[in-house]
């Protein structure tokens, strides 16, 4: 998240959201087959939510609504680092809900995204994004509400970069990628668990790449409980996506993961 989201997963910048088959990640990704909205930062690629999910359409038919969290219209925190976060984390929620193809949820949530631009003062910056979120999930035009939510993050990165924050930028990604994460995991996990979708979680370069940015980041942000806190859990995460020799991530490193995103997210969302 000029790293996009999610915000999101290296391994499946490898994969083509046109193939009919999940494949596992190559051992060098080819840049210059990536699709254009793909961002490459510090030699770090980091596609898209859009491109990650395309390719978990891929995996079947998950159970989007029960992934799902409903959107809480609760007090805004007054802390800019972990409204930054929190706005990663709805964005995120917004890919979730158009899987689900919640219309209802969608346009909560571009309101949300809204408030919470306007908490960092970028909200010039998604003002057309939420009323053309809202007006495609009234007319169920799904991919387009996709565009949108890809093209409000984007906005608001940039915005964020101009001002001079890109600390804020990075935790926008960090939140949604951690949100991101979690959905993952809840759709391969449990009775839905498959070795090659598993693979989708393999991003050790990735989440280095978080970790230094979280490791860089400014006095005032690194003294954050939350910014801590999040930083502490992308640590915990490493081993259990870093694998190496071969190994495959297992259905139990799975279920971890989503064990310390979902904590990890309550404690971004607490007030």
């Amino acid at each position: 998240m000029k790293k996009a989201l999610i915000a999101s997963m290296a391994a499946v910048a490898a994969l083509s959201p046109l193939s009919g088959q999940t494949t596992l990640p190559p051992a060098k990704i080819d840049i210059s087959s990536l699709p254009p909205q793909a961002n490459i930062i510090d030699n770090v690629v980091v596609p898209v939510p859009s491109e990650i999910f395309g390719v978990l359409d891929k995996l079947g038919k998950p159970a989007w609504a029960e992934v799902l969290r409903r959107n809480k219209d609760s007090k805004i925190s007054s802390d800019q680092a972990q409204i930054a976060l929190q706005l990663g984390t709805v964005i995120a929620e917004g890919f979730i809900a158009v899987e689900a193809q919640d219309a209802a949820e969608v346009k909560k949530i571009g309101t949300s995204v809204r408030k919470l631009a306007k908490a960092i003062a970028v909200e010039k910056a998604v003002i057309d994004r939420a009323k053309a979120i809202t007006d495609n999930a009234d007319k169920k035009d799904w991919p387009g509400v996709r565009k949108e939510l890809d093209g409000a993050l984007k906005d608001v990165k940039k915005a964020m970069t101009e001002l001079e924050n890109d600390s804020l930028a990075h935790l926008v990604s960090v939140g949604g990628w951690l949100r991101g994460t979690e959905a993952l995991t809840q759709v391969l996990g449990g009775k839905n668990f498959d070795k090659s979708g598993a693979e989708l979680l393999h991003q050790p370069v990735l989440i280095d790449y978080f970790d230094k940015r979280l490791k860089d980041m400014p006095k005032k942000f690194k003294s954050n409980s939350v910014v801590t806190d999040v930083e502490k859990g992308v640590l915990e995460i490493r081993p259990l996506i870093g694998i190496e020799n071969g190994d495959q991530i297992s259905e139990k490193s799975v279920k971890e993961v989503g064990d310390i995103t979902g904590r990890l997210i309550k404690t971004i969302n607490s007030k």
